[in-house]
């Protein structure tokens, strides 16, 4: 079947197995297709789009039990499922819009007496696929990300294709409602075969109609419902989602009010308690404002709420208000419309952040450094061969430098340097003979993690330091940065192929290299720097297949947001805005700040936030912003950011994980429910979790008690390296707005407050305008004032 802008097929067993944009010159299949599954040797095809689940007063029935009956005409298609109790009925429907496409799902009752339904789940299971091919082409024009927005009435997904070209698919919510949409994985790893790429994968989304969760389950996410409903004696109920192609995230927004009545709107992710936040949103000429409040768990964990209609001001078809939170943990704003229509956005509100890594640095040191007469001397738990685990170290050496200099937390990480580290990873110590330690093969990623921790020690002044001269960490750096990006160094395949690649020591490479030529180590900066350019010119010239897309997995923003970030900063703007677009298309836009993440499905087994590679891919879009001025790049770095910080938040309540000061966790389920694992769905966990599941885990964990927090750190050097400190004022349609920051109009002019725990530049890139404080001062207020930044009156601030 087809109209003007779709085309459609329907299985005899009545599942949606094509669905194609008949504009996309790629064509490519937006939902998940039976014969991928069947050559890849994938088994779950009860899971194809259309297919569900019912549980009628505690008695399971589904799709796949039976055959439907379907009625087709040339626009149309009725696919009748009929049960004892129940008739199912999904209209796939062509003929309301030349441009749409309608997808109806009825529910009848056939007796005369109430239905319990505890549980109604249907797959809407959209092309979100890593294929097993290592074709680029595939991985980024036919696969797409999906990004749900739920609320009671307003609920859409938004499918963006990983090459974010255009037309990308939104499914938007028009009857009935959508509690929330979980998440099932299917994949394959083959990591300890040595094969690389290694991982591919699949996500099925499931629509949570009613229920959704286990008998009896329950968890702490007070934000969405989990009910079940009553169907009344020969009634039905009816839920309808309308689909259509859209062009970029404000498209997609402009087609939801446009077409279908729903609401805009502007949110922050982030608000610091007791600092202003501002709050706007757009109706539909025909819809009108009748209550608005928000909600939250107060600090005995009791669900308060809150009016703030008094608050919202309307000036034509905008409402916008300023607010004030005072309670840290997860916040929800709920605007009522017409008396009967609800849509909501979910915001963090945390404590001062620069609270949160004071306090993570002391955890670290006093709780997670094994001393002199530990097991393993000098190490920091839990123990890992990857190199990873070693951004802690790096958190604390940057905590240090950045504010009071606690000397003991300095002087651990070095004694972890020297007696710790530079024996594990390589041979007696000798920098040029790495130790396998994975068996029969090194990486050279755990290199760059290294180095990076040598060159921040290398920053400490030599007083501090106990073992060795600030020169020789430097030294140590560049020799391992060298055997992490010199293919000649290496003796196998892997090592020459790996060198090659890029990774996070894009973050700190020009800061290396300014170093070694300042000291004088002349020749080292001068192998570096030879050697950086030309992997940046290699990455940039191959740019056109996206290769440096390719990690260990076929596909993955360990490479392409290490890609963006390194190419934006040396130059190759072309190239980085190429790869750019892939870290646009990985990074979440939602209601919900949490759904804002880069994905990296594979650590959680669900659509999540991964605290690490996150981290890393916000502060790669960060640098594009940098150097590119797009502020698509600026708001997306930012988003994915917030959601990275819930990673170390002690003051979250809607996740069942609680965090101690200065606990973290690496990971985060953005889906609930989590199919695989119900425990995990909207909670922090650790990886190792997955070592009760049997499998690849076994052998990557050696046990389930492992923490969560084995490869955290990096990604908040990262970010103290960026809105850490920096915060970004943007001009759209005439308005000035800011990011990482509050923005007030006073008597005296714009007052800008900073949300950066370290806040010493302010950057107004739209104007040229830039403020850096001197000596690192902080400065966690601004005036705009006549297009000049100012602390007051007197002061001028602005260097342009």
């Amino acid at each position: 079947m087809e109209n003007k802008q779709f085309r459609i097929e329907i299985s005899p067993s009545g599942n949606l197995t094509n669905l194609v944009l008949k504009e996309d010159t790629n064509k490519m299949n937006w939902v998940i297709d039976s014969s991928y599954l069947t050559q890849s040797g994938y088994d779950e095809k009860d899971k194809l789009f259309g297919n569900f689940s019912l549980k009628i007063d505690g008695k399971i029935i589904s799709s796949v039990e039976i055959f439907p009956t379907i009625f087709q005409d040339d626009g149309q298609a009725i696919v009748t499922y009929t049960f004892d109790q129940v008739e199912a009925i999904m209209k796939y429907d062509l003929t309301q819009s030349k441009n749409r496409f309608v997808w109806n799902i009825t529910l009848k009752n056939r007796t005369a007496n109430a239905l319990n339904i505890t549980d109604f789940v249907i797959w809407s299971s959209f092309s979100y696929v890593m294929f097993r091919l290592n074709d680029l082409n595939l991985q980024t024009n036919h696969s797409a990300a999906v990004f749900p927005s739920i609320s009671k009435s307003y609920s859409k997904l938004a499918c963006v294709r990983r090459s974010n070209e255009a037309p990308h698919l939104g499914m938007y919510q028009t009857k009935g409602q959508t509690l929330s949409v979980g998440t099932y994985c299917a994949y394959n790893n083959l990591f300890f075969e040595s094969v690389s790429p290694s991982l591919d994968g699949l996500l099925f989304h499931q629509l949570i109609l009613a229920g959704g969760y286990p008998e009896g389950f329950e968890n702490a996410d007070w934000l969405y419902e989990k009910e079940g409903f009553i169907l009344s004696g020969l009634s039905e109920k009816e839920w309808e989602y309308s689909l259509e192609p859209f062009k970029d995230q404000s498209d997609f927004y402009r087609i939801g009010q446009k077409n279908y009545g729903h609401p805009i709107f502007e949110f922050e992710p982030l608000a610091i308690a007791e600092q202003n936040y501002e709050f706007a949103f757009e109706l539909p000429g025909d819809q009108y404002l009748t209550d608005a409040y928000v909600e939250y768990l107060d600090a005995a964990v009791d669900r308060k709420r809150e009016s703030i209609f008094a608050d919202i001001k309307h000036e034509k078809n905008k409402h916008h208000a300023h607010l004030f939170f005072t309670i840290p943990g997860e916040h929800k704003i709920t605007i009522e419309i017409n008396n009967q229509y609800y849509d909501s956005v979910i915001l963090n509100v945390m404590e001062p952040i620069k609270k949160i890594i004071e306090n993570r640095s002391h955890y670290i040191s006093d709780v997670l450094f094994n001393g002199e007469n530990s097991e393993i001397p000098y190490s920091y738990s839990p123990i890992s061969n990857q190199g990873e685990s070693l951004g802690k170290l790096s958190l604390v050496l940057k905590n240090n430098l950045l504010g009071h200099t606690n000397v003991k937390e300095v002087q651990k990480v070095e004694s972890s340097c020297v007696y710790y580290i530079r024996q594990k990873w390589f041979q007696n110590g000798d920098f040029a003979k790495p130790n396998k330690v994975y068996g029969d093969f090194y990486r050279c990623m755990d290199f760059e993690y290294i180095a990076h921790v040598f060159y921040l020690l290398s920053q400490f002044e030599e007083n501090i330091l106990q073992l060795h001269h600030p020169d020789t960490y430097l030294s140590w750096a560049a020799d391992v940065f060298s055997l992490r990006v010199n293919p000649d160094l290496h003796d196998n395949h892997r090592g020459k192929e790996e060198a090659g690649m890029l990774g996070v020591f894009f973050l700190y490479i020009d800061e290396l290299m300014e170093e070694l030529k300042s000291r004088g180590l002349t020749e080292k900066y001068e192998e570096i720097t030879s050697l950086w350019f030309k992997i940046a010119q290699n990455v940039a010239m191959n740019s056109q297949t996206f290769k440096a897309a390719v990690t260990e997995h076929f596909y993955d923003n360990a490479g392409f947001g290490p890609a963006t970030g390194a190419l934006a900063s040396t130059q190759h703007f072309d190239a980085a805005k190429k790869y750019g677009e892939l870290v646009l298309a990985n990074i979440g836009f939602s209601n919900d700040f949490r759904a804002q993440s880069p994905d990296r499905w594979w650590e959680a087994l669900s659509y999540m936030i991964h605290s690490l590679w996150g981290g890393v891919t916000a502060a790669a879009c960060l640098k594009a912003y940098e150097e590119i001025h797009d502020s698509r790049y600026l708001k997306a770095a930012y988003r994915a950011t917030i959601g990275i910080l819930y990673c170390y938040d002690t003051n979250a309540k809607a996740t069942d994980m609680k965090l101690t000061a200065g606990e973290a966790a690496s990971t985060y389920s953005i889906a609930g429910p989590h199919i695989n694992r119900p425990d995990l769905s909207r909670n922090r966990f650790g990886q190792s979790t997955f070592f009760r599941d049997g499998g690849i885990f076994t052998r990557l964990f050696t046990k389930e008690e492992e923490t969560a927090d084995w490869d955290m750190g990096e990604e908040l050097v990262a970010y103290l390296d960026g809105f850490g400190k920096k915060t970004f004022l943007y001009e759209e349609n005439g308005t000035v707005s800011v990011v990482n920051g509050s923005i007030e109009k006073t008597d005296e002019g714009l007052l800008i407050t900073s949300y950066a725990p370290y806040p010493t530049e302010y950057h107004f890139y739209d104007r040229n305008l830039h403020f850096v404080s001197g000596n690192g001062k902080t400065i966690p207020q601004v005036l705009l004032v006549d297009g000049k930044f100012k602390i007051n009156k007197d002061v001028l601030l602005t260097r342009e």
